[in-house]
């Protein structure tokens, strides 16, 4: 908005001179960049880097944002609209990545069954073409997290026993949330190949747990039923009983 003709007519002019080739065949910018609603800027002495984001070596931060919240937050905003870093801002995109990181990674826990309850059916069949549809309305990436987001509230209905879904409704719905969240908006899981291994360790255990939670149960030996599952919580998983089977959750 405040960097009218020529200034990036020049930028592009610059990148093409010095590479001999048009760089790339869009070019794109975002609106203005704002702290706590006042213009990012150097003159203001409010300007942030990209490197003190991720540290939290700043006066203005409260704490270090990763790179994958930086990117969240960003996308959560129409590209045409100003973006207002603040650190209550910064938060609640670090709460609906690990939201949406955390969805697509209870997909893998889905229990199939030979069909959809109607709801499951109708968000999963329309979630494909609703993404598309938003991408293509000027990329509208706010509403494509809009739309994940009620993909992620069908998965925790389905691992807690509170919904059905088909293994081809489940394979559809895995494709289009990893197709949106990792190849279209460039988003990832920020943990490492070895807590990956190590979360799912720690699944594998809990599971076993709960094995012996439900043999302990069917014998009606319910005092080693309660000091398992809250022996669980006490550690850190929340353990639910449905009538459709047992349910659990690492609440970090």
């Amino acid at each position: 908005m405040d960097l009218v003709f020529p200034h990036h007519e020049c930028e592009i002019a610059q990148a093409q001179a010095s590479m001999g080739h048009p760089a790339v065949k869009y070019w794109m910018h975002n609106n203005m960049i704002t702290i706590n609603g006042q213009k990012m800027g150097k003159s203001l002495g409010n300007f942030i880097t990209l490197e003190q984001f991720f540290t939290g070596n700043h006066e203005k931060l409260e704490k270090a944002y990763s790179p994958m919240t930086i990117r969240f937050f960003i996308l959560s905003a129409h590209y045409r609209g100003t973006v207002d870093f603040s650190n209550e801002a910064l938060q609640a995109a670090e709460k609906g990545l690990e939201k949406l990181m955390n969805g697509i990674a209870d997909l893998a826990r889905v229990q199939v069954s030979d069909k959809c309850d109607a709801e499951t059916e109708k968000v999963v069949k329309s979630l494909r073409q609703k993404c598309y549809d938003a991408m293509n309305d000027d990329f509208a990436t706010p509403q494509v997290i809009s739309y994940l987001f009620e993909a992620c509230t069908v998965v925790n209905k389905l691992t807690d026993h509170q919904a059905t879904i088909c293994a081809d409704c489940l394979k559809e719905l895995t494709e289009v949330m990893e197709l949106f969240a990792f190849d279209i908006l460039g988003l990832k899981a920020e943990k490492s190949g070895s807590n990956d291994s190590r979360e799912e360790a720690f699944g594998k255990v809990v599971d076993m747990v709960l094995e012996l939670r439900a043999k302990a149960r069917a014998e009606k030996d319910w005092a080693t039923c309660d000091k398992i599952r809250d022996e669980l919580k006490e550690a850190g998983f929340e353990v639910k009983d449905t009538k459709d089977g047992v349910t659990w959750k690492l609440n970090k």
